[in-house]
């Protein structure tokens, strides 16, 4: 008896002939068509990668962190208690650390100023067209890399100290009996101050930029009309810096309130005599440190955190009135 087979032609092969071409068309894989401009941000992303990675690991987290141990009692030695605002609190009965504010308002307050006017002064000087600027202007910036270094503040103890160099000077002028700078409350904070102002090497340098950026014709002009050099310095010279002044006004101002290294070293870590150098930061070593109190010192550094916030928001809200740009002129 013979059996019947399909013909290459019937319904039965044809079908699974349609089988076969789904299944193809199933397994084959699809291309991703991604346009230029999105395939440009995904390069541009995974470049950025490894620095997202470092700021979530390094800076966002370790704030987050900080922000919550604010809130804890914390000695590094036993779990974090968490206290509430209690420690904000605490910060407004604690008379060290209103003496720190003062202290660190006080060094701000001159630092920042004066810095910044003898900067502006002697880039005037080197602005006259002296030969060799590039190294008179080389000299005046080191201190800006040394001023912060423990080798120089040890050197500043030392040369304000009671037989210091500045002493032994006094003495030969004819004064016999000449204070100790450094350990005395009266004196203590100026030497710092006079620390700072002898870091004016940043400053000066972008202040001579802008000197050069100057168009000598408004002096020019203005000495044609008469002006003498004070009034081409106020009303050329100062006007055109302003920019330059909310720049360098804005990052001494933020350093100085972080200022650290030379409070410690001249004191010896303690922020005396009498809590005269006590400043903000040095403070809040002590308590973290020192102590063990991470949490208040945790609440301690977002209180500075806030304050730089605000002081900086009051220069750029203030910018407004005193500081002029070339476009506006225009």
């Amino acid at each position: 008896m013979s059996v019947d087979r399909p013909s290459p032609g019937l319904p039965g092969e044809v079908a699974h002939h349609g089988r076969r071409g789904v299944l193809a068309r199933v397994g084959r894989p699809r291309t991703l068509h991604l346009s230029d401009r999105t395939r440009e941000a995904v390069t541009g992303y995974l470049f950025l990668l490894p620095w997202l990675a470092g700021f979530l690991g390094l800076v966002l987290g370790p704030m987050v962190a900080s922000l919550w141990l604010s809130m804890t009692k914390y000695d590094l030695l036993t779990a974090p208690r968490w206290i509430g605002g209690q420690n904000y609190l605490d910060l407004l009965s604690d008379p060290r650390y209103l003496q720190s504010v003062r202290v660190t308002l006080t060094y701000v307050g001159l630092a920042v100023p004066l810095r910044l006017v003898f900067a502006l002064l002697l880039a005037m000087v080197l602005n006259r067209g002296l030969r060799g600027l590039d190294l008179y202007r080389a000299i005046f910036y080191v201190p800006s890399l040394l001023g912060a270094s423990v080798a120089i503040a040890i050197l500043w103890r030392q040369l304000f100290g009671g037989d210091g160099v500045l002493n032994q000077v006094l003495r030969l002028l004819g004064w016999q009996d000449p204070p100790a700078w450094v350990v005395n409350p009266r004196f203590a904070i100026f030497t710092l101050v006079a620390l700072a102002i002898w870091e004016f090497g940043s400053p000066m340098v972008i202040f001579l930029a802008g000197l050069r950026q100057i168009p000598r014709e408004l002096y020019e002009a203005a000495m044609v009309d008469g002006a003498g050099r004070l009034a081409r310095f106020f009303r050329i010279t100062l006007p055109l810096l302003t920019p330059l002044v909310l720049f360098n006004l804005v990052l001494q101002t933020i350093g100085s309130f972080q200022a650290f290294t030379p409070a410690y070293i001249v004191s010896g870590g303690q922020g005396g005599p009498v809590d005269s150098t006590l400043f903000y930061t040095l403070y809040l070593y002590q308590q973290a440190f020192g102590s063990l109190h991470m949490g208040y010192g945790a609440a301690m550094a977002w209180v500075l955190l806030a304050a730089i916030a605000v002081v900086t928001a009051v220069i750029f809200a203030s910018s407004r009135y005193w500081v002029f740009y070339m476009e506006q002129s225009r």
